[in-house]
Formats: C-alpha cells, sequence, structure tokens
C-alpha cells in the first residue's frame, strides 16, 4: 500500500505484486468498486521516458493500457482485459499477434518530433547492434567457458554480415514476448510495456515472441505470419531469425550477470544451454 501513490486518490481493497516484471516495479491494484488498475515504477529514468513517450505515440494505433495519470516517476494504467500470451494458445491467436505485431512496426517516426526517450537507431542500424553486442561482452566473459565466449565473439563477427537490408524505420517493441500480449479468451487485447522500446528494424523484434511462442507449432507461425502480412510486408525471417536467436542468448547472459545469475538463475541457465546450442548448430553447418 506504501508503494501507491496518495496523489492519484484510490479508493483501495487490494494491491498485489505483478511477478513477471523483470524490471520495472508494477502492482495489481484492486479498488473498492471493484475495477482493476495497474500502478508501475519504471526501473530507471530513461525506461520511464520511453514509456511516457509510448503512449503518446501509440495511442488509438496499437491497443495499449490507458495512462489514467501519472508522476515524475510512476505510472497509473488501466487494466487489458485477460492474461498473458500462453504458447499454448492456438492459430487464431496467433494471426491476431501477427496483426497486431504488424500494426506497431507500421508506427513510423516523425521527422519534425523530437523525443524525450525513445531514440532512431535506423539510421546507423548496424552500429547498434553491434554496440548492444558489445555492451554485454565482458560479463558474459566472466560466466561462460572460455571457448564458448571466444566461438560466441567469431561467430557474431560472421554472422553480422550476412543480414539483409534493415526494414523500417519501425517503432521496436525489443521486448515483444507472451508476458507482455495480452489475450481474453478468443482475443488479443494488447500489448504492454515498452520501457525497452526504440525506432530501427523490425527484424530484431521476432526474435523473443519466435523463442517462446511460434517455434513450437508450424500452423501457429504460419497464421501469425498471415495475419502480420495483412497489414505490412513481412520480411524473410530464416535470414535474421539465427543472428538473434544467438545474439538475444549471449545478450541474456550478461543481463543476468548485471541483474545477478542467483536472482535469475533459470533465466540464465536456459540462455546459456541456447547459446551452447546455437553455437554446436551453427558449427554443423559449416
Amino acid at each position: 500500500m506504501k508503494k501507491i501513490p496518495e496523489s492519484f486518490g484510490l479508493d483501495i481493497a487490494r494491491v498485489l505484486e505483478v511477478e513477471d516484471s523483470h524490471s520495472s516495479e508494477v502492482f495489481k491494484v484492486i479498488l473498492t468498486s471493484g475495477e482493476i488498475v495497474y500502478v508501475k515504477y519504471p526501473y530507471s529514468k530513461l525506461k520511464y521516458q520511453r514509456e511516457l513517450d509510448s503512449f503518446n505515440i501509440l495511442n488509438e494505433k496499437v491497443r495499449i493500457p490507458k495512462l489514467l495519470d501519472f508522476n515524475s516517476e510512476t505510472f497509473l494504467l488501466s487494466e487489458l482485459k485477460g492474461r498473458p500470451l500462453s504458447k499454448n494458445d492456438p492459430p487464431n491467436i496467433a494471426y491476431q499477434v501477427g496483426v497486431l505485431h504488424a500494426k506497431m512496426h507500421n508506427v513510423r517516426p516523425h521527422e519534425d518530433i523530437i523525443y524525450s526517450g525513445i531514440k532512431n537507431e535506423y539510421p546507423h542500424w548496424n552500429t547498434f547492434v553491434e554496440q548492444m553486442f558489445e555492451g554485454f561482452k565482458e560479463n558474459v566473459k566472466s560466466a561462460i567457458d572460455k571457448d564458448l565466449y571466444n566461438k560466441s565473439i567469431l561467430k557474431f563477427e560472421q554472422m553480422k554480415n550476412n543480414l539483409p537490408e534493415p526494414d523500417g524505420p519501425c517503432f521496436i517493441h525489443m521486448d515483444f514476448r507472451p508476458a507482455n500480449i495480452i489475450v481474453d479468451n478468443d482475443k488479443v487485447t494488447g500489448v504492454i510495456d515498452f520501457e525497452s522500446v526504440r525506432f530501427g528494424s523490425s527484424e530484431i523484434d521476432f526474435t523473443k515472441i519466435y523463442r517462446d511462442y511460434l517455434r513450437f507449432d508450424a500452423d501457429v507461425f504460419g497464421a501469425y505470419k498471415e495475419g502480420y502480412r495483412s497489414v505490412r510486408p513481412l520480411i524473410d525471417l530464416n535470414l535474421v531469425l539465427p543472428f538473434y536467436e544467438f545474439t538475444n542468448a549471449f545478450m541474456s547472459i550478461g543481463w543476468c550477470v548485471k541483474r545477478g545469475i542467483t536472482e535469475n538463475q533459470s533465466f540464465y541457465d536456459a540462455s546459456l544451454e541456447t547459446l551452447i546450442t546455437l553455437i554446436n548448430r551453427e558449427e554443423s553447418h559449416e
């Protein structure tokens, strides 16, 4: 209760902490009227500003929570009815996820607007990707086998040269995964969590939704692609997914080191297993 700003003037019946929020603090607030709202404390000032920018950019373009109120560090958000997307959700849901994702990618930066938190990385996309990878190298180096680390560095240099021309500039979520996609019965009600967003190439944004949902069922993957293509052209995912699966696993290990391996042990273990699998797979294809 102490975490809920009095300035929001809420008549609170109950407060529950949202567990699947890896960076920010999020609280589900049940009001005495029975209405549900959410209070969110972003992890940093930059993430706060990205989120605030996103509410203005995406309003009426993509289904997102309504920004009911905010102060210098906290957001009061409406509820998107439903539950997080599950890897068992069927093709009709995947089609809608594809539509939602494409609509978000259709949002482009306005040349006459300067955003406070969201950068347009598209003009120097390859440099941006390299800098992201570089930013985690020392953390990863301290946490994995030396031979695996050296192979990863070599593989990054080899694979990045095979990327196609960037697709964009698009509004990219950077954390488009099931926990951030809300489903109510047979309808996708929207997407949440805009702390990592950028303008850039769509190619990076398929990584997590493929890792956690699309790869398990060919029909689901096909329906997603059909939904996406109903809004905008879809790049050849076969050209980009192997590279971004690899870089995501590598950087996820670095993220766990920064935030604490013990506190994120299962995510670290899964990321390490994925990295080893991908390195072995690439070596077998050589």
